[in-house]
């Protein structure tokens, strides 16, 4: 069972934010001072919770569905380990980033360079347009 985009639209919230100060990056005693909205996490929503809310619009069960992202998770984490991009169509991408110190000449670097990998996240459209319309409210 898929949600309608209106039925999809009663369930959402306006995102919460707060404000904070921030002074101006590489500014000697932070030049003037600005207050910018910040996202205020209104709680989380874990894997538990995710079951089951896909159980709801699902033929599986909880159990199946448990074991389909716990078997997800276990592909992605290979495959990232791989070098390999995870394109989740209209979730998005996944994919490893480097980091890594500079050296003068290319023949200089070698692994040992290499600070820290990641993992970086690309939404997909869907994702994207459902941010694109949301409404916020300050916290209070």
């Amino acid at each position: 069972m898929q949600m309608t985009a209106e039925i999809q639209k009663k369930f959402i919230m306006p995102i919460k934010y707060k404000l904070i100060e921030k002074s101006q990056p590489g500014v000697v005693n932070g030049g003037t001072k600005k207050w910018y909205a910040n996202v205020y996490n209104d709680g989380e929503v874990t894997i538990d919770d995710l079951v089951k809310q896909i159980e709801k619009f699902s033929a599986l069960s909880e159990a199946d569905i448990r074991g389909v992202v716990i078997a997800l998770e276990n592909v992605m984490q290979d495959e990232l380990a791989n070098g390999k991009i995870i394109r989740m169509d209209k979730l998005g991408s996944f994919y490893p980033s480097l980091s890594s110190e500079g050296v003068v000449k290319p023949e200089d670097f070698t692994a040992a360079n290499i600070k820290s990998a990641k993992v970086n996240y690309r939404p997909g459209k869907r994702i994207l347009d459902i941010l694109s319309t949301a409404t916020f409210k300050k916290k209070e």
